[in-house]
């Protein structure tokens, strides 16, 4: 909780697509032995971070990319509903890699947003901005 507090808005995405993916991992490490249950609360944490990356969005000052960011969100909200529905391990390695995709891209952006002094840049022109 301490670090959150004390991280930049692109480092918070990051740890966001973190936790998806290490949930999405533990889901798809127990499709194989069917325990079903664990797979179900693991795909359900990682549609509740997608829930949160969405609403995490500045729609009025984001322009094309928080349009963009917010199809992609979408269209992982809808895969982890499928994968979910028919436990479909094959599902949840493409979302992972989407996921391990934004992850990249956005370690980028930190890495950009630590060197300028910390400055919340990308609030004005990524289209995100984390609201407390």
């Amino acid at each position: 909780k301490n670090e959150v507090a004390t991280v930049s808005q692109g480092k918070l995405i990051v740890m966001l697509y973190e936790g998806a993916i290490r949930f999405l991992k533990i889901a798809a490490e127990n499709m194989t032995p069917r325990k079903y249950e664990l797979v179900n609360n693991n795909i359900i944490k990682t549609q509740e971070i997608v829930t949160e990356l969405i609403l995490a969005l500045n729609m009025d000052e984001g322009g094309k990319m928080a349009n963009d960011l917010l199809s992609i969100y979408v269209y992982i909200k809808k895969r982890l509903l499928e994968a979910n529905m028919k436990k479909d391990e094959k599902i949840v390695q493409e979302v992972l890699g989407h996921f391990a995709n934004l992850k990249e891209a956005w370690e980028e952006v930190a890495k950009k947003e630590t060197s300028a002094g910390n400055q919340i840049a990308i609030e004005r022109g990524s289209g995100f901005s984390i609201r407390g």
